[in-house]
Order: structure tokens, then sequence, then C-alpha cells
């Protein structure tokens, strides 16, 4: 079987990270492949903004944790690093072209043996005040929206067991 196809099927949200930083280069390799998923019209309007400061870290997981109506949880599971992906809302597929980043992204961690998971309210975060700070920091215009949060880091214990796809969710239609 391609090698490609069975990092697909062995991909999985990982929960549990060490503390040790992803290399650079190994960074970088899973960043470039988010670079180069599709976009509509190939306008290649997605931005990732990659976060590694512990500081910003637990201050974007307070928050997350706050919107997501558990102030006391912990959304990024001790990931040494936040890849965020916005999409500039002025752009009619904006959320498609970013959710396709946010996979590239994932699906590339897990190829390098990286563990990754998609973490929600990242579009919650980025429009209050506190996400359009960030956005400013970070020289972005507020039009810029929240796709998804991409922790990555070193798996802390075993892979998850894969779950059993559900029934019935081809269909076929043919003439």
């Amino acid at each position: 079987m391609n090698s490609a196809y069975n990092v697909l099927k062995e991909r999985r949200s990982i929960r549990r990270y060490k503390s040790t930083q992803i290399p650079d280069d190994v960074l970088s390799a899973i960043l470039d492949a988010g670079l180069w998923a599709p976009s509509a019209k190939n306008l290649q309007t997605s931005v990732m903004v990659v976060v590694q400061d512990p500081d910003t870290i637990a201050y974007m997981s307070r928050l997350n944790a706050e919107i997501w109506g558990r102030p006391h949880a912990a959304p990024f599971y001790g990931a040494p690093t936040v890849v965020v992906v916005l999409g500039d809302g002025t752009q009619r597929n904006w959320i498609q072209d970013g959710s396709l980043v946010m996979g590239n992204l994932m699906n590339a961690a897990a190829a390098f043996g990286i563990g990754s998971c998609w973490v929600n309210r990242a579009r919650e975060l980025f429009d209050r005040p506190e996400g359009k700070l960030l956005l400013k920091k970070w020289g972005l215009p507020e039009t810029y929206q929240g796709v998804g949060n991409c922790i990555l880091g070193y798996i802390d214990g075993e892979l998850p067991v894969p779950r059993s796809r559900n029934a019935g969710r081809i269909i076929w239609s043919r003439k």
C-alpha cells in the first residue's frame, strides 16, 4: 500500500504531548505542506501563525477554555507548538481553504511521527477583542478569521487505537 495512504489511515488526534520542542527543520517541512494545500482559484490567502512562546500558548489556551465553557480545561493538551490557521474573511472560501491547510498540517505531522490535533474555537477567539489584539500583534488585519488551532508535538504515550469507521458513509449514484 502507498505510504501516503497509510499516513491518512494511521493518523490520530493526540491529546498528550511531551514538552520537547519539534526541531525547526521538521516543523518547516510540516508548515511547507500547509502552504501546498489547495485553495479556491489558487488565491492562497490562508495564513499560519506558529506560536511556540509558552506564555502566548497559555493565554490562548485560557481564552479557548473560557469560550468552550470549561475554564479549568487545558484545550491545547500541553503541546509545545500551536499553529493558528487563519483565513482572510473577505474571501468567499476562507473556511474551506483554511480547513485544507489544517488537514495538510496534520497529515504531514503524522508522516514525520509528530502528534497533532485540531482544536476548535479559533473562529470565536479571533472574533473577540483579545483575538483582534493578537492579530494586531502578529501584523495581520482584522479581516482574518480563525479556522483552527493545529497543536503539534511529540506524543506522550501510545498512539490511540483506531476506531472502526461508521457504515453507510459512502453512497454510490451510478447509471
